[in-house]
């Protein structure tokens, strides 16, 4: 809801993913979507051997759940686990395993389930209201338009910070700036550092690989999630498939995380990405271009139940 209020939604040009998705599971590509905004995929939604014609009713009664309740009432709810949360609600571990641990997997980096139930949630809620969407011009627009609002001198860079209080902060280069209130948004161990206290909650990681290709392994703007519990990948998706502005006309962007960092180097990892993929889209793959590997350590702060404060 804030960055409805915060940001111009026209202005970036937001290109919406389809609601749902595709499924590796038994060797096939399985479609499991929001018949809520996709009626005509409900036969084959129905029809996904993902998860029982019992789970996809308590989905639906989830999705009930989640959106008829306030943010502010699902944050005082009490808090486990997904994975206890999920099993309450009488999820077959089918579903779990198929859809629940590599979906939100790539949302929370975590396909143990172990985040909060606050956090699913919330999430889940989302989900059923919005669409997952990209800028046109890749997500640095975002942050270009919040600077853009700002009064000139508004934004350093290359500035540190040293220390902070609650109404001013002290830079490496000896500026002390002062303010009503201070915000800190940093990770954990910077603010540790900042405020000499010691990091609580630690960090979940993953692994981006990117290749360039001459035709997409799927035409559309949908997430490939693997459902099947083997190989290194955990989803994918083509960005291009989303914007056309992300890839050059007649190539594709494709987009693989790998939950965690693996300890492979580049090249195998790629090997083993390649290996995977092979069985999914075919011979294909092997004329993918690899682009760029990052991995991400610190990519987001550990949200298991009780670690969390929410604020609304």
């Amino acid at each position: 809801p804030e960055a409805r209020r915060q940001l111009d939604y026209d202005r970036l040009q937001l290109c919406k993913f389809e609601p749902g998705a595709l499924i590796r599971y038994q060797g096939r590509f399985r479609r499991f979507s929001d018949p809520w905004r996709r009626p005509g995929h409900l036969l084959g939604t129905v029809a996904a051997p993902v998860a029982s014609l019992a789970d996809k009713i308590r989905m639906g009664l989830l999705r009930n759940d989640v959106c008829r309740k306030s943010i502010d009432q699902l944050q005082q709810r009490p808090e486990m686990s997904t994975a206890m949360a999920l099993r309450l609600r009488g999820f077959s571990p089918r579903v779990i395993d198929a859809f629940f641990r590599p979906f939100l997997g790539g949302i929370f980096l975590d396909n143990s389930l172990e985040t909060s139930s606050r956090m699913f949630e919330f999430v889940f809620r989302m989900f059923s209201l919005g669409a997952a969407a990209l800028p046109a011009q890749g997500m640095g627009s975002i942050a270009a338009q919040m600077a853009a609002a700002l009064p000139d001198a508004m934004v350093q860079c290359g500035v540190c910070v040293e220390t902070g209080k609650s109404d001013h902060v002290v830079c490496d280069n000896g500026q002390v700036i002062t303010a009503r209130n201070v915000v800190m948004a940093v990770d954990e161990a910077s603010m540790a550092g900042l405020v000499r206290s010691k990091p609580v909650n630690g960090w979940r990681g993953t692994t981006c690989v990117y290749y360039a290709a001459s035709a997409p392994p799927v035409e559309e703007p949908t997430l490939v999630i693997n459902g099947e519990s083997d190989g290194l990948v955990n989803n994918l998706c083509v960005p291009s498939q989303v914007s056309g502005t992300y890839a050059p006309e007649g190539k594709s962007l494709i987009s693989v995380t790998v939950l965690g960092i693996p300890a492979a180097e580049d090249a195998i990892l790629d090997q083993q990405i390649r290996s995977q993929l092979v069985g999914w889209f075919g011979k294909q793959v092997q004329e993918w271009e690899p682009l760029r590997t990052y991995r991400i350590p610190a990519a987001l702060p550990f949200q298991k139940a009780g670690s969390v404060s929410y604020t609304h």
